[in-house]
């Protein structure tokens, strides 16, 4: 159960430092002159606290479970990692405050 963490920790740092933003869903299949309206670097910075985020939770569950000697703590914590890390990425990137603003 540690690989996800420690997998969603690679993939942070792999998209926002490795500047592997073709990972980021929607972003590769749009034209360079689409790209150009997006600040890819706020949208990266957003997916690797996002990662960070749910890993840090993950890794509270195992932490906790180790301690209560309670299997079913990784599981709850996994589930609440994802239930809440999902939509704060698809809200957050998709707000309008990434939006490059073009002068006029």
């Amino acid at each position: 159960m540690l690989f996800v963490p420690i997998f969603f920790i690679i993939l942070g740092i792999v998209i926002k430092y490795g500047k592997m933003h073709f990972l980021i869903a929607g972003y590769n299949t749009m034209t360079k002159a689409q790209q150009a309206n997006y600040d890819i670097e706020g949208i990266a910075t957003v997916f690797r606290n996002g990662m960070f985020g749910m890993a840090l939770i993950m890794l509270l569950g195992i932490f906790c479970s180790a301690l209560m000697e309670d299997e079913s703590i990784k599981l709850y914590t996994f589930f609440i990692a994802l239930a809440i890390g999902i939509p704060y990425l698809l809200i957050r990137s998709n707000s309008n405050k990434f939006k490059v603003k073009k002068d006029q």
